[in-house]
């Protein structure tokens, strides 16, 4: 199956957006199309052996809609980028440019039609006050009939050159039976359009049976031009919700130098091949992801991983594409293309958590797939019992009041919208979330499981404490080590480096298995190792720190010759720096922290204590570790998040309710876990729940005044709460910011502190 994204075109509300989806999954080969009403996007899953973009747009085309493709590029997860998407990864920008586009053709329709509005206003003005004898302000004769030829004219132009496409609405209905807000509005415009033409063309007919003087082109004018003003509006506001993607695509650098014939030549970076050597002058973006192969210098990655600071690159380390080299010249060798690099990687995840549904929207879904069809009915209940009870022209209000007060498109962007904000709000903060889902999980977790290796501590050895004479110690030790490559090895290397020890050539050095190591230096035999290199060699003077720190779950290294300890190292994998305030936060947060490791328990206990844990399942082994998940789960009755460093634990975060992987900044590509938090910064974790809690408060605020806009607009409308009757154009200016207030409250996320 192929994923694929289009954008769609002709989509103008939320009706419009479960019709193409409705047409299209039903299509043989596709096997699921979501409609992003808030992106104006399509997600198809098909076999492209058996459908293709000609055969999808083939039932939707006669609906007006399309979906649009140019030249698609494939994403690292078999995901196909369109043409304008891709766009941006070259800094072309032409998905912005189309969206931009139709926002200034609705405010060009907005502005065209703002005379005609006021001159209705007006109009409605003095007649109220002509009819109230007090205010002695009469109309002449001359000015009545000259807005009796000119309302028909600015009622004719706005319906059927400005409202154009609202004409559409009407066709699909009559002729394929696909109700849509298009069609609520051209019967409610159309119908007050051709009532007031009847009336005034044939006046003297119709005058023994209504009121001829009355006439609603008004209605016609202004509420065409709040339907673009509101949708002006909204699509405005919807624009800001994709700033995070864009920042993220604006990272990538858009050219890059290489040296050829012993010239420096600036290229796109889409000429880049695999293994090429390109050069990075101090200041400049670092084109995709590669292996310094020459010089050294720091390099700022606070948009990829949140790390404020620069950090200190030299030959051999790996940088990420999109990063700054701050300081010196650097020759970077490519290892991956933008398609497979980590902003890529970061930008899919994003792309993909917007794209997808919280449960939550199952109920709207339903909702809105019947909204319209009801409302029709609704309205053409209301204007029969109105006809019987009342008068034609009351009728005709009450129906076009009901059809113009109904709002769909409130419903459908009150969930998307919300999560499109957070997805972005997180992909600032450096937490990556996998669907819309995990979000909604996230916000009711009540007990957070950590992994300790990786996750608690940084999951490398370093040397915590040092006994007898440094100096002399050090001097042996790094000439020792400097040989070997363990990792307790190489922690205590960084360690003497630190210090400014100096080092010594070693001779006839050699490894002892599971020991340690033992060379000549300056003529005389050292060894370093642990407790079994030590009995090996018949030492027995062991000191009695050495039992102390074992029990703190320290690993302790000893240096001696034949004769005597000359002094100890132990090292361990320290805590993280941030965790304990992590699990502070969490606690206030009232969510409960657990500690889940395969280490020795006496180890477990004391990390624990360290950090302010108190429940620990120690001696776990991996395969262990879903089971424990499910107990907490089964026994505590609440959601269970794990965070883990993404290394043997895919089956305990698969029965977790939510996995959270910790992630350095270069590997994001962790299938497993629901959210990733870059650089492995444990305080993301709070962030991302406190973030959750927002969200689902926006949403269900969202949702509610959605809801709660229809249950109270439609009844209201259809003069249920008699003799209240609103006025058609009020009805509808309610309608247009009801959807634009559900945008600008999701909005308010972009703001928040966390």
């Amino acid at each position: 199956m192929k994923k694929q994204t289009f954008d769609v075109q002709g989509m103008h509300c939320a009706s419009c957006a479960a019709n193409i989806q409705k047409k299209v999954s039903a299509l043989d080969g596709v096997e699921s199309c979501e409609i992003n009403y808030a992106t104006s996007t399509a997600n198809v899953s098909y076999d492209h052996t058996k459908t293709n973009i000609d055969h999808m747009n083939h039932p939707i085309e006669k609906l007006w809609y399309t979906l649009h493709d140019q030249e698609t590029h494939t994403m690292t997860d078999g995901t196909v980028m369109d043409g304008d998407e891709h766009s941006h990864h070259t800094g072309a920008g032409q998905s912005h440019d189309m969206k931009m586009q139709e926002i200034d053709d609705m405010r060009h329709k907005v502005r065209i039609t703002m005379p005609m509005v006021i001159i209705s206003f007006v109009y409605m003005a003095w007649d109220i006050a002509a009819m109230q004898s007090r205010f002695g302000i009469g109309m002449a004769d001359w000015v009545a009939e000259f807005f009796h030829h000119l309302f028909p004219i600015m009622a004719a132009y706005v319906l059927f050159a400005v409202g154009k496409q609202y004409l559409k609405g009407i066709w699909n209905f009559v002729r394929y039976g696909e109700a849509t807000m298009d069609t609520l509005i051209w019967i409610g415009t159309s119908v007050a359009f051709l009532y007031s033409f009847a009336i005034g063309a044939f006046d003297k007919i119709l005058a023994p049976y209504v009121d001829v003087m009355v006439h609603y082109y008004d209605v016609t004018i202004v509420v065409i031009w709040l339907v673009y003003l509101g949708k002006y509006l909204e699509a405005k506001s919807k624009l800001q919700t994709g700033d995070a993607i864009q920042k993220l695509l604006w990272l990538q650098a858009k050219t890059a130098i290489i040296e050829k014939d012993g010239l420096e030549i600036e290229i796109n970076i889409d000429q880049l091949q695999k293994w090429d050597i390109v050069l990075v002058k101090p200041g400049m973006k670092i084109p995709v992801d590669g292996i310094i192969v020459s010089g050294s210098s720091s390099i700022d990655e606070s948009m990829i991983t949140g790390e404020s600071m620069p950090i200190d690159k030299n030959i051999d380390d790996k940088v990420v594409g999109g990063t700054i080299n701050v300081n010196w010249f650097l020759k970077v060798k490519i290892t991956s293309l933008w398609k497979d690099s980590v902003l890529a990687q970061i930008v899919q995840m994003v792309q993909n958590a917007q794209w997808s549904k919280a449960p939550i929207q199952k109920l709207v879904d339903k909702v809105a797939a019947i909204f319209v069809p009801v409302v029709l009915v609704i309205a053409l209940t209301a204007f029969i019992v109105r006809l019987i009870l009342g008068s034609l022209p009351t009728a005709l209000i009450t129906a076009i009041g009901v059809l113009v007060i109904a709002c769909p498109c409130a419903l459908w962007l009150a969930t998307p919208m919300g999560i499109i904000v957070w997805v972005g709000k997180g992909a600032e903060y450096g937490i990556l979330i996998k669907n819309a889902e995990s979000l909604q999980k996230l916000h009711k977790i009540k007990t957070v499981v950590f992994d300790k290796t990786g996750t608690i501590t940084k999951g490398k050895p370093e040397v915590v404490n040092v006994w007898w004479d440094e100096k002399v110690m050090l001097h042996i030790a790094h000439s020792l080590e400097k040989n070997s490559e363990h990792p307790l090895a190489q922690s205590v290397v960084n360690y003497a480096i630190s210090k400014g020890s100096e080092v010594v050539t070693a001779t006839n050095f050699s490894a002892i298995q599971w020991q340690g190591v033992v060379a000549t230096i300056a003529e005389k035999k050292r060894y370093m190792g642990n407790k079994k290199l030590l009995d090996a060699q018949n030492i027995d003077a062991i000191p009695s720190e050495y039992d102390v720190r074992s029990k703190e779950g320290k690993t302790v290294v000893f240096v001696f010759d034949t004769n005597e300890v000359v002094g100890m190292f132990a090292i361990a994998d320290t805590i993280k720096d941030t965790i304990q305030s992590a699990v502070e936060d969490l606690r206030r947060l009232g969510i409960a922290c657990v500690m889940l490791t395969w280490d020795h328990t006496d180890v477990a206990n004391h990390i624990a204590k360290q950090v302010g844990i108190d429940q620990v399942f120690a001696e776990v082994l991996p395969a262990e570790k879903a089971s424990i998940i499910q107990k907490l789960q089964k026994e505590l009755w609440t959601s269970v998040a794990m965070a883990w460093d993404g290394v043997n634990d895919s089956p305990a975060l698969a029965q977790a309710d939510v996995g959270i992987a910790m992630s350095t900044g270069t590997d994001v590509a962790i299938e497993t876990a629901d959210i990733t938090l870059l650089h492995g910064d444990i305080t993301k974790l709070v962030q991302a729940i406190k973030l959750s809690k927002k969200t689902m408060r926006v949403i269900k605020q969202n949702l509610f005044w959605a809801f709660a806009y229809n249950v109270i607009g439609i009844p209201l409308a259809a003069w249920v709460f008699y003799p209240i009757l609103l006025n058609p154009m009020f009805a509808w200016a309610a309608m247009a910011f009801s959807s634009v207030s559900v945008v600008v409250n999701s909005l308010r996320l972009k703001w928040q502190k966390l």
